[in-house]
């Protein structure tokens, strides 16, 4: 398989660990080759082995077909190369640690745990998905579905907060990014893989469970949180004077449509004098799909590049379509540390294209692409198949800077970034010469 060929079969996922995609079709051509066959053997033979040391009947060989499939993608798409025998290694000790007794374990629960093992080997973004995971996913992209409202990542304390969804139980918690919850309810999330710990956290709605969170400059601290069905509204839009302000804070389906649609609906409430130009709020916004993200740019590009798609062996540009709907005017987009993926996309390229001053802080850094691959059974695997790289080609490893730092306190009711964007707009439309420099703004 051709990593090429996945980028045409399936919806890239630009986001945390808790947003979705909308898995197509993919496939591994003529099915798994002679290694992924050799290493699904290994694995049948350690499974026969624990079971034989546990004094279990042997029964029927164990299934270990979706291990063989998951393996082939591993092989042939990952972002890097993968050494073999070390995924091997990886499910085998995955499967020691996750089966308590192999007399009692059904066949399918060592091979679960042998893939889920040998993908969180290989990097905090790539994770098997049983039937409910890879249902829940599907949910997810639709904008609406169970649980806090948070976009997370694998951490070694436990789980670390890329961002809280706005508008959602943990929004109104006060969860902030860069968070890291290490117990639910009183039990440890560090020795949990990452669907362990994320099944932990969801349940019925109305229920609630209590998070044990550790903070910079804090002493570790519990914070109650009744679950509700997560409901996003990715664009906000209103007028501030002659300015138009769009928040943007999931980039779900229908994203870029929305954003298009809102500045049209700004330009005409602005009346005949018309807008000077426009602030988009991308704080705390965790990602979403890749293609919104480019819809989002082109809102605001004139064509051209929005970003490009690196894999082990092949590149793939991705161009804004339609003209720039915003007609020019002046942009400035407000970033913080929980801008992540998707949102770091849109800054980097209007900030590479010329067409946007940064204020805020540094971007989360989520420069990875995770393509849903699908397995037997209605399972699938997540895998980081690809790096994202801005127009002027930096990665987006490590973070998008911004032109001018700043920072809002949250103790405050006081917006300073969201302030001093409005100002940098008018200036600009003004006509003034404006240059950035160490976090001031010279005129």
């Amino acid at each position: 398989m051709r990593l090429s060929d996945s980028f045409s079969a399936v919806r890239l996922l630009a986001a945390g660990l808790l947003a979705g995609a909308v898995l197509i079709g993919c496939g591994v051509g003529g099915g798994p080759g002679p290694e992924a066959r050799s290493a699904a053997q290994k694995v049948e033979e350690t499974i026969v082995a624990m079971r034989r040391d546990a004094g279990a009947p042997l029964g029927e060989a164990p299934d270990t077909r979706l291990f063989a499939q998951a393996f082939e993608y591993i092989r042939t798409a990952y972002v890097r190369q993968t050494e073999e025998q070390a995924l091997v290694e990886a499910a085998r000790a995955g499967m020691r640690e996750e089966i308590d007794d192999p007399r009692a374990a059904r066949p399918d629960a060592f091979v679960e745990a042998a893939t889920q093992a040998m993908l969180h080997s290989l990097d905090d973004y790539s994770v098997y998905l049983d039937q409910a995971s890879f249902q829940r996913l599907q949910e997810e992209t639709r904008g609406r579905f169970g649980g806090l409202g948070i976009e997370i990542k694998k951490d070694p304390l436990g789980l670390e907060v890329i961002s809280p969804i706005e508008g959602t139980p943990a929004d109104a918690a006060g969860i902030r990014p860069g968070d890291k919850i290490t117990a639910a309810d009183g039990r440890s999330l560090a020795p949990m893989t990452l669907r362990e710990a994320v099944d932990l956290l969801r349940g019925d709605v109305g229920t609630s469970v209590t998070l044990t969170v550790e903070r910079a400059e804090r002493a570790p601290f519990d914070v109650a949180i009744t679950r509700d069905v997560i409901r996003i509204r990715p664009v906000k839009a209103r007028l501030e004077g002659d300015v138009g302000y769009l928040r943007v804070s999931h980039f779900t389906s229908r994203t870029g449509e929305v954003v298009r649609e809102q500045i049209a609906r700004l330009e005409d409430e602005a009346g005949p004098e018309g807008l000077r130009g426009f602030v988009i709020d991308l704080r705390n916004n965790p990602g979403g799909l890749l293609d919104e993200a480019i819809g989002v740019s082109g809102a605001f590009l004139d064509g051209g590049e929005v970003v490009s798609v690196k894999s082990r062996t092949d590149a793939e540009y991705f161009e804004a379509d339609g003209g720039d709907d915003s007609g020019g005017k002046p942009i400035v987009v407000l970033i913080n540390e929980g801008s992540a993926s998707a949102s770091e996309i849109v800054a980097g390229a209007l900030k590479d294209r010329s067409r946007a001053v940064l204020i805020g802080k540094r971007t989360f850094g989520k420069g990875s692409v995770q393509t849903i691959l699908p397995l037997e059974g209605r399972r699938g695997i997540k895998l980081t198949t690809a790096l994202y790289f801005t127009p002027s080609g930096r990665s987006v490893e490590g973070g998008i800077p911004p032109d001018i730092e700043a920072e809002r306190d949250p103790d405050q009711e006081r917006d300073e970034p969201l302030e001093r964007a409005l100002t940098l707009v008018v200036d600009m439309a003004g006509g003034h010469s404006v240059y950035w420099n160490a976090g001031s703004v010279q005129r």
